[in-house]
């Protein structure tokens, strides 16, 4: 059969006939759409598309219609408006979908909107909206068919509405996230909305009891209320919903322990999230029953006992988060190596004990892990470099031995970025092996508070993508190396509280990261829910979370440095915090530390530093810590800039120094006021200085003559 094609003459007429039949928007809907154009003081340029009188408003931008020209989507996300959300939008009697979210309103969310006769989903999330969500009046009989509401990360307040929630019964998804709402959560939710699947409430200041009724929710799988001010505990209702999937209610205040004989009701779980409450007693045995489970957060608590064998039954686990509990004992019994999905293990701060158990390193997909602050002992098996995925590991604070072997066995695990093995291997040398490779993409190590002796290892030379090195609290020897600058990614580094001599380097002083204003990132891809704690000083720790920028930091204190301080110290301008204490310089503050005009912490006490504080230290208006105590400084303390606003302690022991501020005022020690004396007095003084020279001038010639008597 021969084929027969369409000449494009006839295709462009038939186009332009099908245009002429399409029904353009009504002139009701065009003028509902203007008058919300009309409340925005900044419309994203959308002025230019709706404003044209000569164009279908059902072409305009972010507007869809149906066949009969009636608009039934407005989609204008992330568009840069500003203004006010007009009740207009509520008169679009067709309008099925809004979507509004990512622009800047100010003011709240329409009832008219909010109780809207067509609307089915409405998102107004990231925009910004303050004030209370409307109460739909209670004499409104008619069902609302709104079935997705997001009101998520706004500034939304008051108190969270109840009787709304009646009119809702078509109401599917509900995500008021991330807001300030108040009062107690709505019993009503699931009574008056049956069909509720998605509830999202964390992140607000909802207080008081769970309530019962959420066992009616027959349809719920995703009920979210962390981060809130809860208590009570977890009720038993709640279980009646079985095909709940995400059951979350994170830092509140729930107390009470879990009861196993419920729990196992939730055969569907895939996510049970109860971390940073009060909950107490052990983990229940019937936990094996959930097989379905990926996700086990509940750290933060004060629950206790052994971990359950039965663990190993949940073969679908990804995230075991126990961290900051009481739990005891050896973990032995739980057979890791049938959990071939687990990715990451967070047994952090509890009083588990024995050896590390073999099939924990069966875990092929493990890329965290964190066994810090318990009673491990023994050996790291050399197995460990089975863990090929593994990027985080942290073991500080337990009794591990051999940290050569344990070394050498991690270098096998090529993705490791993150390494804290501090408060281990006591009083072990450092290792000095050459051969000690690998690590090519470790941005993070701290080997602190082990005792460690010998000097800084030249291994560390080879971790090129290192980013912050701790080894302080040892007992390291020796210089610091000349290396140290082949580091281009180091930022953070601390070496205090050793033995280390020798003067300042200068290729410390060419640190490329201390130097530059690239920010000091450290991110772990996937790992954003753990956070690392690090000692940046000797007194306080400071917690920092992954992925955030770090500062820069340059800590030699507490060793045995000596020498100047280098003049060069003045090109470290991206430091914000330097610390030369307790050490042996001597000699002047270098003038030139002026020029790190972003340090916000600066300490040089404890050394033997002589002269003036230098003006130039004014210039540094970040500085929130300074110290320089314990010197031989001396001068007027400066009056002016940011060194005025610290107090006497901050220069203690520097008997020389002078200051409104310390015992010693600078008046005291100035030259004495010269004296004035009377004219009498003057010429008395006169006539006394020429007497007494004429009678010395008489005695030297009569002595004179009298030599030359006797021996001319």
């Amino acid at each position: 059969m021969p084929s027969f094609t369409v000449p494009p003459v006839v295709t462009f007429v038939l186009l332009l006939i099908l245009a002429s039949t399409a029904t353009a928007c009504t002139e009701h809907d065009k003028h509902s759409l203007l008058g919300f154009l009309a409340e925005l003081s900044r419309d994203g340029g959308l002025a230019m598309s709706w404003r044209d009188n000569g164009t279908d408003c059902c072409e305009w931008e972010g507007i869809t219609c149906n066949e009969d020209g009636a608009v039934t989507k407005v989609s204008l996300g992330s568009k840069g408006l500003e203004g006010r959300i007009s009740p207009s939008l509520a008169d679009l009697t067709s309008l099925l979908h809004v979507n509004l979210s990512y622009n800047s309103f100010f003011g709240g969310l329409p009832r008219e909107l909010m109780s809207s006769g067509s609307t089915i989903v409405l998102d107004v999330s990231f925009s910004r909206l303050n004030g209370p969500l409307p109460e739909l009046p209670s004499l409104v009989t008619t069902d609302r068919p709104l079935q997705v509401l997001n009101i998520s990360s706004n500034q939304l307040g008051s108190e969270f509405p109840s009787a709304t929630w009646k009119m809702m019964k078509n109401l599917i998804a509900l995500n008021a996230s991330n807001n300030s709402f108040t009062g107690y959560m709505p019993s009503s939710l699931c009574i008056g909305s049956p069909s509720l699947t998605l509830l999202d409430l964390c992140y607000n200041q909802l207080s008081g009891d769970i309530p019962t009724t959420l066992g009616d929710c027959s349809k719920l799988k995703v009920l979210k209320v962390g981060h809130n001010n809860l208590n009570g505990t977890l009720p038993v209702e709640i279980f009646r919903a079985t095909l709940l999937e995400y059951l979350s209610f994170p830092n509140n205040g729930l107390q009470g322990e879990l009861d196993g004989a419920q729990m196992v009701k939730l055969s569907n779980l895939l996510t049970l999230d109860l971390g940073g409450n009060n909950f107490s007693g052990n983990i229940p045995e019937s936990i094996g029953q959930l097989r379905r489970l990926e996700e086990l957060h509940l750290g933060n608590n004060n629950m206790s006992g052994k971990l359950p064998s039965t663990l190993s039954n949940c073969k679908n686990l990804k995230t075991i988060d126990l961290k900051i509990n009481n739990f005891n004992g050896d973990i032995g019994k739980v057979n890791f190596a049938t959990l071939q999905n687990l990715k990451s293990l967070d047994l952090m701060r509890n009083n588990l004990s024995g050896v590390l158990p073999e099939s924990i390193y069966s875990c092929s997909n493990l890329t965290a892990l964190r066994l810090s602050v318990n009673h491990f002992h023994g050996e790291i098996s050399l197995r460990i470099g089975n863990l090929k995925h593994l990027s985080f590991l942290s073991l500080v604070r337990n009794s591990f031995t051999n940290i050569t072997k344990t070394l050498h066995a991690l270098k096998s695990c090529r993705n490791i970025s993150t390494l804290l093995i501090g408060r281990n291997f006591m009083n072990e040398a450092m290792p000095q092996d050459e051969v000690i490779d690998g690590f090519q993409n470790l941005q993070y190590l701290s080997v602190h508070d082990c005792s460690l002796t010998g000097k800084i290892p030249i291994w560390l030379s080879k971790l090129t993508n290192l980013k912050i090195l701790g080894v302080y609290s040892n007992q390291l020897t020796g210089p610091m190396p000349s290396w140290i600058n082949s580091l281009n990614h180091l930022f953070h580094l601390n070496v205090s509280n050793n033995s280390l001599t020798g003067e300042i380097i200068i290729t410390l002083m060419q640190m490329p990261m201390f130097k530059s204003d690239k920010a000091g990132i450290y991110s772990e891809q996937g790992l954003l829910d753990l956070g690392v704690i690090t000692y940046a000083t000797d007194l306080s720790p400071l917690q920092y979370r992954i992925g955030s920028t770090w500062p820069k930091v340059l800590n030699l204190g507490k060793n045995k440095f000596t020498g100047v301080i280098p003049q060069e110290i003045g090109h470290l301008k991206a430091l914000l915090y330097l610390n030369l204490s307790s050490n042996n310089f001597y000699g002047e503050i270098p003038q030139t530390i002026g020029n790190l005009t972003n340090l916000q912490r600066l300490d040089l006490s404890n050394n033997h530093l002589t002269g003036e504080i230098p003006a130039s230290l004014q210039t540094l208006h970040f500085l929130s810590e300074f110290n320089i105590s314990n010197n031989d400084l001396e001068g007027p303390i400066p009056t002016t800039g940011q060194l005025s606003t610290f107090q006497a302690s901050t220069f203690n022991g520097n008997p020389k120094l002078c200051s409104s501020l310390l015992l010693n005022h600078c008046d005291l020690v100035e030259a004495p006021p010269i004296s004035i004396i009377s004219a009498k007095q003057c010429s008395n003084k006169v006539i006394f200085v020429i007497a007494f020279g004429v009678f010395f001038a008489v005695g030297v010639l009569y002595d004179q003559l009298v030599l030359f008597r006797y021996f001319g």
